[in-house]
């Protein structure tokens, strides 16, 4: 039964994938490194120090990881500050949707908390969120499942019973080896990104309707349970 949704954030609910694209960019140039627009997807959903650290050494560039950091969360809080945008279409729906059937909702972001809390604010939506868990915070970035047991637990309901949105192959798969259900949400300004490991996939947030949710997710379930037995 479910009992928990927890969204991702970048390219879920906040359409930030061009963003932090565009401020990756920048930031690589400001350190000399030679970052190309073609080799950022492969990083999708993983933490700002897991994606720098191996940046870094491919690049053999000479600065430090928190300085590249540092940098990058600058100019991403200061662009966020000068966009107008809205949440993705859907999202504010699908909020209000989950809060009337009484399911607990949290976030689990590889993004750093001062961002994820920037995005929450600017759309006005914090009081949905039962819980937040930043990758940053946890042993081990997506496709580990640490952001995602994290968030279940601060949630206190157990992984299985608990559905994942996700726009990213590494965030399907942390969500998966959580053992969490996943929704795959093919975001065209994520990247080519396989979400083939997914329980389903949408184009939309607006394809989420929670009673076919549940039915989806409890024939999933079944189906597994039929697969297991001799």
């Amino acid at each position: 039964m479910v009992k928990a949704f927890i969204f991702d954030m970048d390219g879920v609910i906040i359409d930030s994938e061009p963003i932090h694209l565009e401020v990756d960019l920048m930031t690589a140039r400001h350190f000399g490194i030679p970052l190309e627009e073609k080799e950022i997807d492969q990083y999708v959903g993983m933490t700002n120090p897991e994606m720098w650290a191996i940046i870094k050494e491919t690049h053999r560039a000479a600065v430090s990881v928190d300085e590249i950091i540092r940098v990058q969360l600058e100019k991403k809080i200061r662009l966020l500050e000068a966009l107008e945008i809205e949440p993705i279409a859907g999202i504010r729906e699908l909020l209000q949707e989950l809060g009337r059937h009484r399911i607990i909702i949290g976030l689990a972001s590889s993004s750093p908390r001062a961002f994820i809390e920037k995005v929450l604010e600017k759309f006005r939506i914090r009081d949905f969120f039962s819980c937040v868990a930043s990758g940053e915070e946890v042993p081990k970035g997506k496709p580990a499942p640490d952001v995602y047991l994290e968030a279940a637990r601060l949630l206190g309901v157990p992984p299985s019973a608990c559905v994942v949105l996700e726009d990213s192959r590494n965030g399907v798969l942390a969500a998966k080896r959580a053992g969490m259900r996943c929704i795959g949400f093919q975001n065209p300004n994520s990247g080519r990104q396989d979400l083939s490991a997914a329980d389903f996939v949408v184009q939309s947030i607006g394809e989420i309707g929670i009673p076919d949710l549940f039915e989806k997710v409890e024939a999933v379930s079944r189906a597994d349970t039929a697969e297991m037995e001799p």
